[in-house]
């Protein structure tokens, strides 16, 4: 993908905007009372100015637009068809037909939602009194539903779709919150601007209407396509006689259209917005084979064909297995779905075939993908002729503790992880003996998952691993690891496995069917009204998955974070349930983090088979495995990293047929920087991984278990470096013979007080008591982390899972247990902020000095010491687009204590920024940010990033932060990373300031103060004020008469950052020189 060379742009069509002329004409309208023109703000030529509207046209916007304008004020009313005739027809005197509503949505097609909906999604807080509609009508029950109709699954909705907001009644203690509501005036307001827009739209047709054509029959023609169909019905025929909705067949796998068929019919249907702003095409590549010497033995050979279809093998697989041959350790990296996997299950077979004691070692980043490769390797196993009695087994945290001793007894294969080699393999070396002694190939997937500070845990691990293996004489093992595309890969496989030697494979023999790569950006809501912002990211990229699943094209779809996951889950699900689509959400699953032991099996065996149509993922999916025959990746939002979208873009078209990769723009600055910038996505190089291998925290942590696993001698550095004898001598308990033991602080198991990925928090289980009653046992939905749990899990809460709402009926903190209840609601609860107040306090306050250091150049100083994390959710909104109520919540606390560094920003460029109105707390986000991209392993620190609603609120925050650049350790996971950054605090400093300084973006971009692990999207942000910081900190001269005043007028009142104080130091500190 990086090779530019290799892809060609493709401009993406465009679509006219006027409405659709091919239809046939309507007859039969009502004669006309007074004629409706242009409107005055545009003119037209005379012949469009004499066009006399219908008057049924004319009373029926305007009766609408009163109607539910009313409605829009009263946050609790649905508006469905039923309520909304009625009242309408009481002011127009006559009744309201369908096609006449269907005429406006056709000529305000983004603004006028009207269509069916579940019933049960409009379930609005049963707790809440409900006002009533207002009702003109003559006749009391004309605006109720008839028996035919209340029987119905669903229900025809009519609203506007722009947003409205007002005022939030006050309220006191802890009580439900009334919904916001818009006064008379908002009410006028709105209504005018509904008519503006109304007359607007009919400017746009007039001038686009042929002299010769009459627009009203062409606005009547198109609405045909605008009258819903109830999915409901048990008959959906459409006016060609053709079956739709639930009726209509998913094309299989085999004989769905190509690609390049699919984009054009989506860039021709109704709903196309020209939202593709980006294409590139990546032309199909012919594989390059080569016999391998020696040739494979016949009975594998077989087992190759039988299984996988293989009969020759790609240039890359025959280097990497002759190299294994000659006793030489690989790494191969190259594109995703290039057959790697061959490369060392091949050498398995070898071994067995000529060893039947042999054992391999085969370890994974995920379950998933062990689950994956164990299947594969099985089949192959079972289609070689000698071999079918090999037994192999994951040995993982879901194995149970009884099949632990078979496998470490008998089994010639086993699946595993480096959380298992460091927790159960290495402390118990002396029950795997068997398997060491006979270990001839020891391979690692994905080697590019482990860099930063998990990297530099699993380097240590191996080193370990390598020890004790020589220990019981076994020095013949061969090292394998397969990757993705990165920079020097050779380099990072030698400084993982402390290995001298290894032999780099990337050139890619591999064939690759035609890709497709899509930017698409959400559209405006409407072209005319800017102010109502754009469609979401969410409902794009769900409605592109239904459009794409409708065509026989499977898709996954991967998701940020879980609860992102579980919302297009859920949209999913109620469009095609509303569709009648039941056959294709039948095959449609969510794949997360968190879920059972019972139900992620399920889901990866529906996977693999090829038997799920699409999956909603995070990027537990995202690594090597095989899902089936996926034909097309959706990227909900920028995935963290380039590395990442390429990752995420290469599991499509792993069957060398044309396949899709799409990024669905989210409206985050980072990724319109993409939108804007999509050259760096395909020809940008990707950053080398780093690992600190000289982390006296990390190397000491790991000496202690391995002096658990046998005594260390100083000799022992051959194996862990430099460092070894100082640490060991400092740390450790050095014996009469000389050999160090783990100190008595680690004992009995040092590896449990060593965590690979951090220390593993306690949990909530999440009990579905809908059945048995709030007394029951329930059935186990999931566990939940404790830090997500306080901000998912409060009584009143609604919790999602597979999407699926369930209401949170009772919460225990003692016990950590949650009792839900499956409730359809088409409502979510979120943390949110009242008015003045905080609804989420996030508090990182450093409490206490234990290091001061000098900043080369600069009177200014570098702290570092240990911080409190304070973080409470007071408030929860009840929202479906809109807030439909709020609560005071009563929930603990979560805290904290870390360590981190910190560095006070001078008060000469405050009073600066405060002058010249220049947002304080954005420009202190965008400074540490730019430090954070600028510290090799910066993924791996936090800082205080700032909340968009509370920066850049209208009124007052009482609420205010010192000023100061603040980055810490993530609590928990230890690496005293943060030490590091203030260890380099001068040069990172430089090297943030030289970057933001030299960076040609106006605003702020990824290459220079957009960060991408930024808990609020990088929105609160300010270039110019993250420039004058660092200048100020490093005594760079700022010319303050150079700095443009077109902010505004300086506005104290909404400052929420005040002057840092100084944070109590421990006694004798000292301060430590600037490194040179």
């Amino acid at each position: 993908m990086s090779s530019a060379g290799q892809a060609s742009k493709v401009p993406p069509r465009k679509r006219a905007k006027s409405t659709k002329k091919d239809k046939e004409d309507a007859t039969g309208e009502p004669a006309p009372k007074k004629p409706r023109t242009a409107s005055k703000r545009k003119k037209t030529d005379a012949a469009k100015q004499q066009v006399v509207w219908p008057e049924y046209f004319n009373d029926v916007s305007d009766a609408l637009n009163t109607v539910l304008a009313f409605c829009s004020s009263r946050k609790h009313l649905a508006t469905t068809f039923p309520v909304v005739r009625s009242s309408v027809e009481a002011l127009l005197k006559q009744p309201l037909d369908l096609s006449k509503v269907a005429e406006l949505k056709a000529l305000l097609p983004d603004t006028i939602k009207f269509g069916y909906t579940p019933r049960d999604q409009l379930l609005i807080h049963a707790s809440s009194s409900r006002e009533k509609s207002p009702d003109f009508s003559l006749s009391p029950s004309s605006s109720r539903l008839n028996p035919s109709e209340a029987e119905e699954d669903h229900v025809l909705i009519l609203d506007f779709l722009d947003a409205t907001r007002g005022k939030k009644a006050t309220h006191t203690q802890h009580t439900l919150a009334p919904p916001p509501s818009l006064s008379p005036e908002a009410v006028k307001k709105l209504i005018e601007k509904r008519n503006e827009r109304f007359a607007a739209a009919v400017d746009e047709l007039l001038q686009a209407t042929p002299p010769s054509e009459d627009p009203v029959l062409l606005l009547q023609a198109a609405a045909r396509e605008h009258i819903p169909v109830n999915p409901s019905a048990t008959a959906k025929t459409a006016p060609d006689g053709k079956r739709k909705g639930k009726d209509r067949e998913v094309p299989r796998w085999e004989d769905r259209p190509s690609i390049d068929a699919i984009i054009t019919e989506i860039e021709h249907e109704e709903w196309y917005k020209n939202q593709i702003v980006e294409r590139r095409v990546f032309d199909a590549r012919q594989g390059q084979i080569a016999p391998l010497d020696p040739p494979l033995s016949d009975p594998i050979q077989h087992a190759l064909k039988a299984s996988r279809g293989i009969t020759d093998l790609y240039t890359h697989q025959v280097s990497a297995i002759g190299a294994l041959a000659k006793g030489r350790d690989v790494i191969v990296s190259t594109s995703t779905a290039s057959g790697k996997s061959v490369i060392y299950q091949v050498p398995i077979l070898r071994y067995l075939e000529e060893d039947g004691a042999a054992t391999a070692l085969l370890i994974y980043p995920t379950k998933a993908l062990a689950q994956d490769q164990k299947l594969a390797l099985e089949k192959l196993l079972g289609a070689c002729s000698g071999l079918e009695h090999v037994t192999i087994a994951t040995y993982d945290g879901d194995t149970p503790q009884e099949a632990r001793r078979a496998i470490r007894d008998t089994v010639s294969v086993v699946f595993t992880n480096f959380d298992m080699l460091h927790t159960s393999i290495l402390p118990h070396e002396d029950l795997w003996r068997r398997f060491l002694k006979n270990l001839k190939i020891v391979a690692v997937d994905e080697l590019h998952y482990y860099s930063a500070l998990f990297g530099s845990h699993v380097a240590l691990v191996m080193r370990r691993f390598r020890r004790v293996c020589a220990a019981v004489g076994n020095r013949r093992i061969r090292f394998v690891s397969c990757s993705a595309t990165i920079s020097k890969p050779g380099e990072h496989m030698r400084a993982i496995f402390g290995l001298d030697d290894v032999e780099e494979i990337t050139e890619d023999g591999a064939p690759s069917g035609r890709k497709d790569f899509l930017i698409w950006n959400p559209p405006p809501m409407d072209e005319v009204d800017p102010s109502l912002g754009r469609h979401s990211s969410l409902g794009e990229a769900t409605g592109l998955m239904r459009a794409l699943m409708k065509r026989g094209v499977r898709v996954i779809m991967f998701c940020k974070i879980r609860k992102t996951c579980e919302l297009a889950m859920k949209t999913l699900r109620q469009d095609l349930s509303a569709e009648g689509r039941m056959d294709i959400l039948n095959k449609v699953m969510s794949y997360r983090g968190g879920y059972s032991q019972e139900d992620r099996r399920k889901i990866e065996r529906d996977a693999f088979s090829g038997h799920l149509l699409g999956i909603v993922a995070t990027n537990a999916l995202e690594l090597g495995v095989d899902i089936g025959v996926l034909d097309a990746v959706i990227m909900l939002g920028f995935p963290i990293s380039i590395a990442s979208f390429r990752q995420q873009a290469g599991r499509a078209g792993r069957r060398a047929r044309d396949a899709l990769a799409v990024l669905v723009a989210d409206s985050l600055p980072i990724d319109q920087h993409y939108v804007a910038h999509p050259d760096e996505l395909f020809e940008k190089g990707v950053k080398d991984l780093v690992l600190d291998l000289e982390s006296k925290p990390i190397l000491e942590a790991h000496l202690q278990c391995a002096a658990h696993e046998m005594p260390l001698r100083g000799e022992d550095e051959v194996w862990f470096g430099r460092l070894t004898r100082e640490l060991c001598e400092a740390k450790l308990r050095r014996d009469q013979e000389g050999w160090y033991h783990v100190h008595p602080k680690y004992l009995p198991f040092p590896a449990k007080h060593v965590s690979l990925r951090g220390v593993e928090e306690e949990r909530y289980v999440v009990v579905d008591v809908s059945r048995d009653g709030r007394e029951g046992r329930g059935h186990v939905v999931e566990e939940v982390e404790v830090s997500r749990a306080l901000f998912e899990l409060y009584e009143g809460g609604v919790f999602i899972h597979q999407g699926l709402t369930f209401v949170v009926q009772e919460v225990s903190h003692d016990s950590k247990v949650a009792k839900v209840i499956r409730s359809d609601v088409n409502w979510i609860t979120e943390p949110r902020q009242p008015a003045g107040a905080d609804a989420l306090l996030r508090n990182i306050d450093a409490v206490q000095t234990y290091r001061i250091r000098e900043i080369r150049g600069s009177d200014q100083r570098a702290y570092f010491g240990r911080k409190f994390l304070f973080v409470q959710v007071l408030n929860a909104a009840y929202r479906n687009k809109k807030i439909l109520d709020a609560v005071d919540l009563d929930t603990p606390p979560w805290q904290r204590e870390t360590t981190g560094a910190w560095i006070d920003v001078p008060k000469p460029v405050l009073e600066l920024m405060q002058d010249r109105s220049i947002n304080v707390a954005a420009a202190i986000h965008s400074a540490t940010h730019a430090f954070l991209n600028r510290f090799a392993m910066g993924a791996d620190l936090r800082t205080e990033c700032k909340v968009p609603e509370k920066e850049y609120k209208v009124s007052e925050s009482a609420r205010k932060r010192p000023a100061r650049l603040v980055f810490y350790d993530i609590p928990g996971k230890g690496g005293a990373v943060a030490a590091k950054a203030f260890d380099h605090v001068s040069d990172v400093l430089r090297d943030a300031e030289a970057a933001v300084d030299s960076c040609e973006c106006e605003e702020g971009c990824a290459a220079c103060e957009y960060f991408p692990s930024c808990k609020e999207g990088n929105v609160v942000s300010s270039k110019l004020g993250a420039l004058l910081i660092l200048k100020s900190i490093l005594k760079i001269p700022i010319d303050a008469d150079l700095i443009s005043d077109h902010y505004g007028d300086p506005d104290e009142a909404h400052q929420t950052i005040v002057e840092a104080s100084q944070v109590r130091a421990v006694d004798g500190v000292e301060v430590e020189g600037a490194t040179p």
